[in-house]
């Protein structure tokens, strides 16, 4: 009888010792390129927004962490970064200032612009490797200031190929993809993160799901979690032609996956507010049109175990 509490005992310690090691995703934030409120922006909830902490977002970005070998990888260098990085260090309770890796989706400004805290006016980093496809990379070497990062070693440019994953240790790999979007200076992708156990996609920007020659739904069986673009809840939430900024909006995305069962819909979490979308301004109605079809809304500072 000894014996037997003995082993359920051991069981027990090693169940709980595997759950606190077992690597996460935590989400540094929520926001559309330009944070929430945005610059310039006049509209009543900006203005609401500017007065009340709790209602500002910071941009879009998610850190991948490893408990057992204390590694920490962030995806999106955004504007945001110090900030975001505190967060980071609060949430591992590790105050060094370790970063393994950051991995870059594409390059607008709220995607890679926070590169610039590496260098010698900020934090002065050595040699933090980011990882980048070929055009972010050249566009990263080529142009300054982003060339000095280069030249004095405050990064490490690590070159990416379309499905190809980067293994980041034994039980976590990194494969990115290339998605349909405004491609100006770099090409735009997303990333399959993948542990021993599950698979987290993250995809902050992709034009219309129907541009893709991937299907979102295969994506989705095929996965644990879903961070997608959320940009913008419906057609004419903007005073201009939404055709020139184009995103999924988040109703056309529950319209394409209304026939899954609520087990696969709930894998889907939408990230990447604009401002504008009712979503983040906490509007009650349309956050229970999401939540009441199974989908969930992306909040600054959630885990999700991998």
């Amino acid at each position: 009888m000894r014996l037997l509490s003995a082993i359920l005992i051991w069981i027990l310690i090693a169940t709980v010792r595997s759950f606190a090691a077992s690597p996460y995703i935590v989400v540094l934030g929520i926001a559309q390129d330009a944070g929430i409120p945005q610059m310039g922006c006049e509209t009543p909830f900006c203005k609401l927004a500017r007065k009340n902490p709790a209602l500002q977002q910071t941009v879009v970005s998610i850190a991948l962490v490893d408990p057992d070998t204390k590694s920490r990888w962030i995806f999106d260098a955004t504007p945001d970064l110090p900030e975001q990085f505190d967060l980071l260090k609060q949430t591992t309770g590790d105050y060094t200032n370790r970063l393994d890796g950051i991995f870059l989706t594409h390059a607008h400004i709220g995607h890679y612009t926070g590169l610039m805290y590496l260098g010698r006016e900020s934090m002065n980093a050595d040699g933090v490797p980011v990882y980048a496809m070929p055009r972010m990379k050249q566009m990263l070497e080529t142009n300054a200031p982003w060339s000095q990062l280069v030249s004095l070693n405050n990064i490490a440019l690590t070159p990416l190929v379309d499905k190809t994953a980067v293994r980041l240790n034994e039980r976590l790999s990194v494969e990115p993809f290339l998605v349909p979007h405004r491609d100006e200076f770099s090409e735009t992708v997303g990333y399959r993160i993948v542990s021993r156990s599950k698979t987290l996609i993250y995809i902050p920007d992709i034009d219309k799901w129907s541009k893709w020659s991937t299907s979102l739904v295969d994506v989705i069986r095929s996965s644990d979690y879903l961070l997608i673009d959320g940009t913008f809840y419906a057609d004419g939430e903007i005073a201009r032609p939404m055709g020139e900024v184009p995103h999924p909006f988040v109703t056309e995305t529950m319209k394409l996956l209304r026939d899954l069962p609520r087990t696969q819909r709930s894998k889907v979490w939408f990230i990447h507010f604009n401002h504008s979308n009712p979503l983040v301004q906490r509007n009650k109605k349309r956050i229970a049109e999401v939540t009441s079809r199974g989908f969930h809304i992306s909040q600054r500072g959630m885990r999700l175990p991998l």
